[in-house]
């Protein structure tokens, strides 16, 4: 640890007055550049607002007919279908793991956050080619049964609103699991033994004691997976489900009608806001069911066949979101491979411009996050500068890929034809050099960085700060000698979400991409809009390999926080 560290907390044991020195505070440059920060994350949304009302409404005839009962009607049964099974497998998951102890269960407890690695894009092109008539397995399942094709027998088509709730449900469930194993863990056992005292079965107990206290953990992780449906594209578009967010992709390039397709994205903002609220509803009751100083729940252990079955049951959802997926991806990239194809075109540049985008994001937003959580760190101000400056940063998580590529379009033109006219600059320095894409990057994935940051100048005693600020150090440099040394792992954490979620980000990178410029994601999404998926199994599993460092860094960060503590 540094020398100053050492000195804060010198003076600290020394002084025990260090701690009224009063509130700290920043520089104006600080503040306004958070300010300005904020501000761009809320830009989109103004923008979109000021492009819907401008683009009249003469088209809004054809919209209500043809487009939007449609789009609203696959939109709210995907939210209603995934949320339901999302909530089922992450809840009973979360609760077998928590409640008892049999074969395996130390590794399903991380394994079953390994579907978050694979897009939802990816595991639809996966499962559609499994599960295709001429495919592996209703090949497989014919030959089984005595069949000899396909007319004699085969399996309904996935390509449906119930194949889609599927597919997304065995990608999005970790969400939920995350927040309820969180909660279950921390629930004490003595309320599970008095409801079993008064006569409640282990049925009864979890339904009326556990589940009600986990309602606000179950808010906030089905709010995050709902969120991921929003914003889907690949997967839905694949499956041939009109959502809103494809009839705002289709609104946009197809008809080239960027008026209408913003007017849907402020009809889907409505749907994004109502989730937003929830969550939001959920987390400021969360605290309601910790009870800190009592004993956990203990695992109880399971014997015989009954253990066995239920590590199978808990397996079956990692089977199914990503072992299933992720095998048939070696063995797609290992028959090109030995079939004598090589690399795919443009592989190379694609893992290049995937790299690139992911890094220069990762950075911006790292250092963005970083100003954002200083400027607003709980002890410099009053409640509303604490809430609003952080909320304001962090909204861009909500808004779907595709809404504010829209959003974003309006400013972006704007700035390139004052920077060629003012600056002299030639080009689209925004649109044409790929600007643009970096903006929506960073203002929707800022929320890690943010979130993570503020987490961590949270936990960290506020006395180091006015310790380090008595000695005569600055603001910039107390956070340089004291704050970011201590801040290494939420810095690690952040810029490892933000680079894996960059490099397998769909929409924004679809509509907001220079000519010419192809992504990993992109390069998979092109294959498979032409029916050759094959030839991007090794772009898709690239994708996947780069995202499991996340994933196995939050699986050790979920099972260190759900540890025991000594009361």
């Amino acid at each position: 640890m540094s020398q100053i560290v050492r000195s804060c907390r010198t003076i600290i044991r020394r002084n025990p007055l260090c701690g009224t020195l009063g509130s700290r505070s920043v520089g104006p440059v600080w503040w306004i550049t958070a300010l300005l920060i904020a501000l761009a994350v809320v830009l989109p949304m103004a923008s979109l607002a000021s492009l819907a009302t401008h683009a009249g409404f003469a088209h809004w005839s054809h919209l209500l007919q043809h487009v939007l009962p449609h789009a609203l009607t696959h939109t709210t049964l995907l939210l209603v279908g995934v949320g339901l099974l999302t909530a089922v497998i992450g809840t009973t998951c979360a609760w077998i793991v928590t409640r008892y102890d049999f074969p395996f269960r130390q590794t399903l407890q991380w394994a079953l956050l390994l579907p978050l690695a694979v897009p939802t894009y990816i595991v639809a092109y996966a499962y559609v080619d499994l599960l295709h008539p001429i495919g592996p397995l209703q090949t497989l399942l014919r030959a089984l049964l005595g069949f000899d094709s396909p007319r004699q027998f085969r399996l309904p088509d996935l390509r449906s609103i119930g194949g889609t709730i599927f597919v997304l449900s065995a990608v999005l469930y970790p969400y939920i699991y995350l927040t309820m194993r969180t909660m279950f863990a921390s629930q004490p056992e003595r309320l599970l033994e008095v409801a079993r005292t008064l006569g409640c079965s282990p049925r009864e107990a979890f339904i009326r004691v556990a589940l009600p206290m986990a309602r606000p953990a179950l808010a906030v992780g089905l709010s995050l997976a709902l969120l991921e449906v929003l914003n889907d594209i690949g997967a839905a578009e694949f499956m041939g489900v009109t959502t809103l967010t494809v009839s705002i992709y289709t609104t946009w390039i197809t008809r080239s009608d960027l008026g209408a397709a913003a007017q849907i994205s402020v009809a889907m903002l409505l749907m994004v806001i109502a989730l937003v609220w929830m969550e939001h509803q959920g987390r400021q009751h969360q605290r309601h069911g910790l009870i800190r100083g009592m004993h956990p729940i203990q695992a109880r252990r399971l014997h015989g066949l009954t253990a066995w079955a239920t590590t199978l049951i808990v397996g079956l959802p990692v089977f199914l979101g990503f072992v299933l997926p992720t095998a048939h991806l070696i063995w797609l990239a290992w028959r090109q491979f030995m079939e004598g194809h090589g690399l795919p075109s443009g592989l190379i540049d694609g893992v290049l411009n995937s790299a690139g985008l992911a890094l220069g994001v990762t950075a911006i937003t790292l250092g963005a996050g970083l100003i954002v959580a200083w400027a607003a760190r709980p002890s410099i101000g009053t409640w509303t500068t604490q809430s609003w400056l952080a909320r304001c940063a962090s909204l861009g998580y909500a808004i779907p890929g595709t809404v504010l590529a829209i959003g974003l379009m309006p400013p972006a033109l704007q700035l390139d034809a004052w920077m060629a006219q003012g600056l002299g600059l030639p080009g689209l320095p925004m649109m044409g050099l790929g600007g643009i894409l970096v903006v929506a990057c960073v203002l929707r994935f800022l929320a890690m960085p943010v979130g993570n940051l503020e987490a961590g100048l949270t936990r960290l005693p506020p006395h180091l700060e006015q310790a380090a600020r008595s000695l005569g150090e600055s603001a910039a440099s107390t956070l340089r000698r004291v704050h970011l040394p201590l801040l290494r792992p939420a810095l690690l954490a952040s810029s490892l979400m933000v680079f894996i979620d960059v490099m397998k980000e769909l929409p924004a990178t679809l509509l907001l991409r220079p000519a010419n410029f192809e992504t990993l994601s992109t390069l998979l999404y092109a294959d498979a809009s032409r029916g050759s998926y094959e030839h991007g199994s090794m772009a898709a599993l690239l994708i996947v390999m780069v995202g499991l460092p996340a994933v196995m860094l939050l699986s050790r960060t979920q099972q260190n926080s759900t540890q025991p503590t000594s009361s």
